[in-house]
């Protein structure tokens, strides 16, 4: 009876405004997050600016070089999707019951975090690029694609951190034992 209400309740508002309470509940969730997991969300978000960063010379160092200039969005897009992946990572420390970790969330951090080192990567200078299109194909078919990769990688993040904070939220009900009837000997 009381899902029913709910269901009814729920249907009949917006589809803005259940988008606006699924971040106000994921909202909710970032603000109960203990000291640990925002520590374990700054290392982590850190860490993958640096591990991609650096091999795409974004960060420059004598170990890799770079044969076409970064473009003026690299550095903000790295800089949200590293921010976006220590999120997404910290959810994954000491979570709550009901928020048991998904496989297709994991994913969609991972697609994410590959895709974003893709978006902003040099064309030419990415050995799987190089082997699958040549250096002419991956500056005529990977660079005008790369804006496009930037702004999926921060949707797929996005998504999944969204998708994590709302389990966190959600409420973990224990199935139901199934009732036995004995009868009378």
């Amino acid at each position: 009876m009381q899902s029913e209400r709910t269901a009814a309740v729920d249907s009949a508002r917006s589809p803005a405004s259940r988008l606006a309470g699924s971040f106000l509940i994921a909202g909710g969730s970032l603000r109960r997050w203990s000291a640990r997991r925002w520590w374990i969300a700054l290392a982590t978000a850190v860490g993958t600016y640096l591990v991609i960063a650096i091999p795409t010379d974004l960060i420059d160092t004598p170990f890799f070089s770079r044969e076409v200039a970064p473009t003026a969005w690299s550095w903000p897009v790295l800089a949200v999707s590293a921010i976006l992946a220590g999120l997404v990572s910290a959810t994954y420390v000491a979570y709550p019951q009901a928020a048991a970790p998904s496989r297709s969330e994991g994913r969609l951090g991972l697609a994410g975090w590959m895709i974003t080192f893709f978006a902003v990567g040099c064309p030419v200078c990415n050995k799987i690029v190089l082997l699958a299109l040549g250096a002419s194909g991956a500056m005529q078919f990977l660079e005008p694609v790369q804006p496009y990769l930037a702004g999926a990688s921060i949707v797929l993040l996005g998504w999944a951190l969204h998708a994590r904070l709302t389990r966190e939220s959600s409420c973990g009900l224990a199935a139901a034992e199934p009732i036995t009837e004995s009868v009378g000997a």
